[in-house]
């Protein structure tokens, strides 16, 4: 990052912000002009009085100009592994940017997971982790429909789903889920898919059941 903070500095707040580009997931990176890795994750050392959910509101907000639509804490990394701060430890937050939106400022630039540049370990670690904290929540947290416009087809959502989970969804199993989990209600409008029938366009609405909800299952994945 431009702003290299004193050795002092005990921690640093880095945010792994990500988006849907095309089948893969990317990643938001800051070019670097002085530090040994051309990019790294944005990151800025806590302000005084700052709390870490600010400091990483406003770290996302410096490298996207506006909030990300989801963001949590992931982890606090250390055990040695070199950070661009020279920070003792590093506390990180995951945000996620719809595609449509994902315009970062100037400096800033998508990389797809499959396809990151050379890292400092500890902010290769922060995005591991991210990837893994997806993964291990679709079922239970609204990740996918976050990366989604307000409305969609099935088709999409699925898409959408397998591109989290890196696998392929059994599409009569995923729909039949879906349809339990309650997650979703169709809307009177339809879009072409190509040369088949229109798909009937669905919205993310949770309805609210006696006992409690729970979300879209993985146990019927490809191998």
């Amino acid at each position: 990052m431009r702003d290299r903070s004193p050795r002092t500095a005990s921690y640093s707040v880095d945010v792994v912000l990500m988006t849907a580009m095309g089948n893969e997931l990317a990643v938001l990176f800051a070019r670097n002009s002085t530090e040994r890795e051309r990019w790294s994750l944005p990151w800025r050392i806590s302000q005084s009085g700052e709390t870490l959910d600010a400091a990483a509101a406003r770290v996302a907000q410096e490298a996207l100009g506006e909030s990300p639509i989801w963001m949590e804490q992931i982890g606090a990394f250390g055990d040695g592994k070199r950070h661009p701060s020279d920070a003792d430890v590093s506390v990180a937050h995951m945000g996620l940017v719809p595609h449509e939106t994902a315009s970062p400022r100037a400096g800033y630039a998508w990389f797809s997971i499959g396809d990151l540049p050379p890292l400092s370990p500890r902010q290769r670690a922060m995005i591991e982790t991210a990837t893994r904290t997806i993964q291990g929540r679709l079922d239970q947290a609204p990740i996918a429909f976050r990366l989604l416009p307000a409305t969609f087809t099935l088709s999409e959502l699925q898409q959408m789903y397998e591109l989290l989970l890196s696998k392929r969804l059994h599409k009569a199993s995923f729909r039949r889920a879906l349809q339990a989990s309650w997650l979703v209600e169709s809307i009177d409008e339809w879009r072409s898919e190509g040369r088949g029938r229109p798909a009937q366009l669905f919205r993310y609405a949770p309805k609210k059941r006696r006992r409690p909800q729970r979300g879209v299952r993985f146990d019927f994945l490809y191998p």
